[in-house]
């Protein structure tokens, strides 16, 4: 595959974050550098990164699909209210594949898990309205 500057902005950007931003929010941030970039490169450039491996795509039905720069195993917690996608840092749950085998004639090779919940931001914004 050959090197591209604009693929290479994209997946710094993503490395540099942790709020999982849309492909609306990284082209606008890399647009800055590269003024003529389109939003359909974008697109294009987050797929085959994701493709490759080197970022992840969270697709999370609440909303448009999240990117993340970090590709090392973790979970995440989607807000049911506002969508936002935060890390939730907790211990390994593999053992979840041996329950799922015990269950399953196939093999297991892995698992995606998100938790739903909602944010502390809209927790308060809920309690403000309450209590108004």
């Amino acid at each position: 595959m050959k090197y591209s500057r604009q693929r290479e902005c994209i997946r710094k950007f993503l490395a540099d974050r942790h709020e999982h931003p849309t492909a609306e929010t990284v082209y606008m941030n890399v647009k800055k550098d590269f003024p003529n970039i389109s939003l359909g490169t974008v697109y294009r450039n987050l797929s085959l990164l994701a493709e490759l491996g080197e970022i992840a795509k969270i697709s999370t039905g609440i909303g448009p699909d999240r990117f993340d720069g970090n590709t090392a195993p973790h979970y995440h917690v989607i807000c049911n209210s506002c969508g936002k996608v935060m890390d939730l840092k907790m211990g390994n749950i593999d053992h979840i594949n041996i329950i799922a085998g015990n269950e399953f004639e196939g093999r297991i090779e892995g698992h995606i898990a998100y938790f739903l919940g909602k944010c502390k931001e809209c927790l308060e914004h809920e309690k403000k309205k309450i209590n108004s």
